[in-house]
């Protein structure tokens, strides 16, 4: 499952790794409407595929850096936060049919995107001081804010209403490890 997620990440993002904002650094991510379809309609599986898809774009278009490590953390935590919401916090089961819950679907889009630019940038203006920190993570925010919410609502509702998907339970098992 990760690696046909992952393949799928790749096939989104690396056409659009030519519109840079910051050469290098940032750029214009379509991709990222796939950031709540993979936390909540496929969990962790979803959650290491998004953060390895970005690693893995981040070296195909030639813009691995240090910085890649926040990177790489925040593109795990982004669709993790979406699957602990809807599994462990909503009363409600995930469903963007009710007004509330499309609610709280924007509610965590935005805190995914403070959370995501909060790990990223500091990464990256400790790494490389010439970036300019303010535009990196004005980016960052419209990138994990926008796309999840103008091209991610869309292709969840699709998902779950016409594709019969559904979300990804949290794992009922206790000491899962033992």
């Amino acid at each position: 499952m990760v690696l046909i997620l992952t393949a799928v990440y790749l096939v989104v993002a690396v056409p659009f790794k030519v519109m840079s904002v910051i050469p290098g650094f940032a750029d214009i991510r379509p991709v990222l409407m796939l950031n709540p379809v993979y936390g909540i309609f496929f969990g962790i599986p979803g959650c290491i595929a998004f953060a390895i898809g970005n690693l893995i774009g981040d070296l195909l278009s030639d813009s691995l850096r240090w910085s890649s490590i926040g990177g790489f953390i925040a593109n795990f935590i982004g669709p993790f936060l979406f699957y602990v919401y809807w599994n462990k916090i909503s009363k409600t089961p995930f469903s963007l049919r009710t007004g509330k819950n499309l609610l709280k679907q924007l509610c965590v889009t935005v805190v995914t995107a403070v959370a995501e630019t909060i790990i990223i940038t500091p990464m990256v203006e400790l790494s490389y001081p010439e970036v300019s920190s303010i535009l990196f993570a004005k980016t960052v925010m419209l990138n994990v804010s926008v796309f999840p919410i103008v091209l991610g609502i869309p292709l969840m509702i699709l998902m779950q209403e016409e594709l019969h998907f559904t979300p990804k339970p949290f794992s009922k098992k206790k000491n899962a490890l033992r």
